[in-house]
């Protein structure tokens, strides 16, 4: 008798054992086996199976996203503090902003005076005076042999260089007889105690020359207001030189205070005036004045040979530049201050 076979076979349907596989009839997802052959109908929906890489691809963009976000949000903050935790060769705070230029400059300034005038009868005095602004131990001449004099003046801030936040050169102008000089002096700035000290040898160099300045055409000039505005300008600079407040704002445009020298000069004569081409009633003009300078006592080269010629009164010229308003038929000043550069 023959036995019944026990294998199943895979393609039958029915058999619930092979619901977990691919197309199974117990799977929700499951649509038939597809026909085959030439008479198979072709269906429009796609299996899914070639799909799923662009559902993949678009996971792999968001994820890569998120990772640049985070990153970026980590190491912004991170970075942050490493720079401030790591230390580095130059100082947070410029230099500059930290070195007292100001202080430095005066000191050195005042050394300058002292150390730039020397004579060899006031050996003692000079060492005594330049003891306060050089270091313990420092020669008491600071470099002269004790021989010969030297005198200097009009000494004034010229440039300075900060080497780091206590070192410093600090350079000086100078006048020392018909010639103009430079003077450089080191400069150390005890940060704790405030306190500064000349650190080096200093440098005598020389001054830049002047300038050449060129010549600058003169402009078209008013004539006519020129010989108007002599006779009143004349007048003003007068009352100028007298200092008399109540005089002197006679000459004065409505709503301005002027005040003069109180006799400090006195006035000789106007010796150029300057009205440049124009209409109006204000305008700018240029008026060069000669000043008288009184003398120190009543004597004068007139009356002894043997006078000193600075006893006696001197004249200076100066130039002016005025604001002139016209107020009826009379003219008025509205201010004055320096000229500006000459024609020629």
């Amino acid at each position: 008798m023959a036995r019944r076979s026990t294998v199943r076979d895979p393609r039958i349907t029915d058999d619930p054992e092979l619901s977990a596989y691919p197309g199974a009839p117990h799977d929700p997802e499951f649509d038939g086996a597809p026909a085959r052959g030439r008479g198979a109908p072709t269906r429009g929906r796609w299996s899914g199976g070639g799909g799923r890489w662009l559902i993949w691809a678009g996971r792999a963009v968001l994820w890569a996203l998120i990772v640049v976000i985070v990153v970026n949000g980590v190491r912004a903050p991170f970075e942050r503090l490493t720079q401030q935790n790591t230390p580095s060769g130059a100082p947070q705070v410029s230099p500059d902003a930290e070195f007292p230029i100001g202080k430095a400059t005066s000191f050195a300034s005042q050394f300058a005076a002292v150390y730039l005038n020397f004579d060899a009868v006031r050996l003692q005095e000079r060492a005594a005076r330049l003891a306060p602004y050089l270091p313990d131990g420092a020669e008491p001449q600071f470099g002269w042999d004790g021989l010969g004099r030297m005198s200097a003046g009009a000494v004034q801030p010229y440039s300075s260089e900060i080497v780091d936040r206590q070192n410093a050169v600090v350079t000086l102008a100078f006048q020392s007889e018909d010639r103009r000089q430079l003077l450089s002096v080191p400069v150390f700035y005890d940060v704790e105690a405030e306190r500064f000290v000349v650190s080096g040898r200093p440098a005598v160099l020389p001054a830049p020359s002047s300038a050449n300045l060129p010549a600058v055409p003169a402009g078209e000039r008013d004539s006519a207001a020129e010989t108007e505005l002599r006779t009143p300008l004349a007048d003003f600079f007068k009352a100028y030189a007298a200092g008399n407040n109540v005089s002197l704002q006679r000459y004065a445009a409505a709503g301005v205070t002027l005040e003069g020298f109180g006799g400090a000069f006195t006035f000789v004569n106007l010796k150029d005036l300057v009205v440049p081409s124009g209409v109006g009633t204000t305008r700018e003009v240029t008026a060069t004045v000669v000043w008288g300078v009184p003398a120190r006592t009543t004597t004068s080269l007139d009356s002894t040979t043997n006078a000193d010629p600075g006893e006696a009164s001197g004249k200076l010229e100066q130039a002016y530049r005025l604001t002139v308003v016209k107020q009826g038929d009379k003219w008025f000043v509205k201010d004055i201050r320096g000229a500006k550069r000459s024609v020629g």
